[in-house]
């Protein structure tokens, strides 16, 4: 009996090794490459969060220094934090930079924060805000093509009424009523009853001759 359990023990031993020997390399290259996915995936997001971290801490100081209106500050920190880019906290420290500096008067410093929002920012959101902020200093300067390109560039569906708003702006300096009413119209029909805003683009349609946007747009 128990050399009948040896020779089958035996046998099972002479298996194991055949299918090592034929699967052994690939099984442990398969085991290995699992564990170091695991490892750089746990690696990553150890990585993400420190990132994030960090950035939350800069994003504090350039917000401080805008409040207080350093914006030498502002600037310093604010080159460690766009480093940070993969962070939301980046591009929202960069809008703020951009406002205080538009607040203060440094347009082309303004600008050039708008325009690395709209180009690095980690969410559609934030580009989209830049670009929104970008277009008004672009029309402040006269500048109606750049305007009129970097509102094309916006797609974020909740947008919608403050680009028309804008493309009404636009066609007003650019002496286009009819198109600038047509553009009023759309932003006053999709901007929600309840927003405030509402009333200046009501505002706007009335120098154009709407008396009545709601009654103008049942037409």
């Amino acid at each position: 009996m128990a050399s009948h359990l040896d020779l089958e023990e035996q046998e099972q031993l002479e298996q194991l090794k055949a299918f090592w020997k034929q699967w052994g390399n690939l099984i442990t290259w398969v085991i290995t490459l699992a564990l170091a996915a695991f490892a750089a995936w746990q690696g990553w997001n150890l990585w993400q969060r420190n990132q994030a971290a960090k950035a939350e801490g800069m994003f504090a100081a350039v917000q401080t220094a805008a409040q207080a209106g350093d914006l030498s500050k502002v600037d310093a920190v604010l080159k460690e934090l766009q480093g940070l880019s993969s962070t939301s906290y980046a591009a929202q420290g960069t809008l703020l930079a951009a406002k205080a500096e538009f607040d203060k008067g440094q347009l082309d410093a303004a600008r050039a924060n708008l325009n690395w929002v709209a180009a690095n920012a980690n969410q559609n959101e934030y580009r989209d805000v830049a670009r929104l902020r970008l277009s008004g200093l672009q029309l402040d300067a006269k500048q109606y093509d750049e305007a009129a390109k970097t509102l094309d560039a916006i797609t974020g569906a909740e947008f919608a009424a403050l680009v028309a708003d804008r493309r009404g702006d636009l066609f007003t300096l650019q002496n286009k009523p009819a198109e600038a009413k047509a553009q009023y119209q759309k932003a006053y029909a999709a901007m929600d009853k309840t927003v405030e805003y509402r009333k200046l683009i009501e505002a706007k349609l009335a120098t154009l001759g709407v008396a009545s946007p709601d009654a103008e747009t049942a037409k």
